[in-house]
């Protein structure tokens, strides 16, 4: 992505949504929005990674990636004792909220068996989507995403709050539900990678949990969240 693209894009982002550039008084790392601080951290960091035998583009800071899915950020930082740098995020184009729904339906859970590219392998997890941008209800893409991936409807629904599913890479937060859903549910999304569904109850989904055989983050706090809020039967 050349200089003016990377620029463009940054400012865009910065003008739409300032508090993913806000530098609270306590910021260990300060984001850097005039052009002379900006060029220094870029120096720095350059340096540092021709010393590493790194390209110096990895130092180049703006909107660096973009597609449908996701905005790859490098932010030119100032730590607290003053040294310059660069640091990378993710965030989510509009910067759309994704969403997580945890369907009950007769006292037991919704899983589907899903395969994921990014880890070449099938992941037993609840159903999920990506948030759509200006959306003014994100419990609407949760009802949505309940329809594509289980073909069902929600009868009730409750926010379970945000979760951040890596602090240390995303800034857009993902938006956790639990629904109670109407219907008898099916595999709908088999295009998406969805090939079949199974349905268990709270404890069973413990166990799955505890011993490792599910490993999606976003399943676990989901689970974790409705169980502490006395949304699952038998548990509080």
């Amino acid at each position: 992505m050349d200089e003016k693209t990377r620029r463009s894009a940054y400012d865009d982002l910065r003008e739409s949504f300032p508090h993913l550039f806000a530098n609270p008084p306590d910021a260990a790392f300060a984001i850097l929005t005039d052009p002379a601080e900006i060029a220094e951290a870029e120096l720095v960091r350059t340096a540092d990674l021709a010393e590493a035998g790194l390209p110096a583009y990895m130092a180049e800071t703006g909107v660096v990636f973009m597609d449908s899915f996701m905005m790859v950020l490098r932010d030119a930082v100032k730590t607290r004792d003053g040294a310059y740098g660069t640091y990378g995020r993710v965030v989510a184009p509009g910067n759309s909220s994704g969403v997580v729904v945890l369907p009950l339906v007769a006292g037991k859970i919704v899983l589907v068996n899903h395969f994921r590219h990014s880890t070449r392998s099938w992941h037993l997890e609840l159903p999920r989507g990506f948030g759509t941008p200006g959306i003014d209800d994100p419990a609407d893409d949760a009802r949505r995403e309940l329809r594509e991936e289980i073909g069902t409807d929600a009868a009730t629904i409750h926010d379970l709050g945000i979760m951040y599913p890596d602090t240390g890479a995303t800034s857009t937060p993902v938006r956790l539900f639990f629904a109670e859903v109407t219907g008898a549910p099916f595999a709908a999304d088999r295009a998406e990678g969805i090939d079949d569904i199974r349905i268990v109850d709270p404890v069973e989904l413990a166990r799955l949990i505890g011993n490792a055989s599910i490993t999606d983050g976003f399943t676990i706090a989901a689970y974790t969240r409705a169980v502490l809020r006395g949304l699952l039967p038998g548990r509080s």
